[in-house]
């Protein structure tokens, strides 16, 4: 089974880290992103993967290589201008668009989920064509609780909220993906809502005991190498 990264993207809201190199590059606890990610495919007998790249592509393609010191084989697709998430993949229909399932990772998340439960849903169901992971809501910001006399009773650092789910960047999908894809766009926007109102879109939800963060910000990059060094993260 073959999973794909999207690798192309150019980071914007991690500038200026991402001037001079793509975002998947960028070091979270001594490591970059894409290695982090590489890793933990392998971890799941994932070794044949596919990286869609696009923004300083070379770089990728430079540090990666064949993927052979990593345990793994690497195949690249470039997307010369931009076309979202959506139109990355399509792009990519030539390598993925065979007969078999296969995996597709936004290139920005660190994760210990595994991503071979959303390949049994999928497999389980004849009508759908794709599976997402979906984890709980963590606040941008701490959260203040307030007694009725108006008391501050204590200070929650962003907290989970439970009652919203949102989507991960883990897919497993069927070929027939292709069919609803845009040679342009995001798959979140177009795909997604498509595949949804048709009820060919499954979801799995992790919660506390996985562990999930999309590295957006500086911040992001600091906490979660926190959480490495302290062992709250061990891929």
């Amino acid at each position: 089974m073959k999973a794909a990264i999207l690798a192309g993207g150019y980071g914007k809201r991690l500038r200026p880290l991402t001037d001079d190199k793509p975002k998947p590059l960028i070091e979270v606890g001594g490591k970059p992103i894409i290695v982090w990610q590489i890793e933990w495919l392998r971890k799941h007998s994932i070794k044949d993967l596919v990286i869609l790249v696009g923004y300083k592509k070379n770089m990728i393609i430079d540090e990666l290589g064949s993927g052979s010191r990593y345990g793994v084989r690497i195949s690249y697709v470039v997307e010369e201008d931009p076309l979202g998430t959506g139109g990355a993949l399509k792009n990519a229909e030539h390598i993925l668009g065979g007969e078999e399932l296969f995996l597709l990772i936004n290139g920005d998340i660190i994760t210990t989920l595994n991503p071979l439960e959303l390949v049994e849903m999928l497999r389980k169901n004849p009508t759908a064509v794709a599976s997402i992971a979906v984890v709980p809501l963590r606040s941008p910001y701490g959260v203040v609780r307030i007694s009725d006399n108006g008391g501050v009773t204590s200070f929650i650092e962003k907290p989970i909220i439970p009652d919203y789910m949102i989507n991960a960047g883990v897919y497993a999908m069927k070929p027939s993906i292709f069919n609803y894809l845009p040679e342009k766009g995001d798959i979140e926007r177009t795909c997604f809502p498509k595949l949804a109102s048709e009820g060919k879109l499954l979801a799995k939800v992790y919660g506390d005991d996985v562990y999930w963060r999309s590295i957006d910000t500086v911040k992001d990059i600091e906490e979660v190498g926190n959480d490495i060094a302290s062992g709250r993260l061990s891929l």
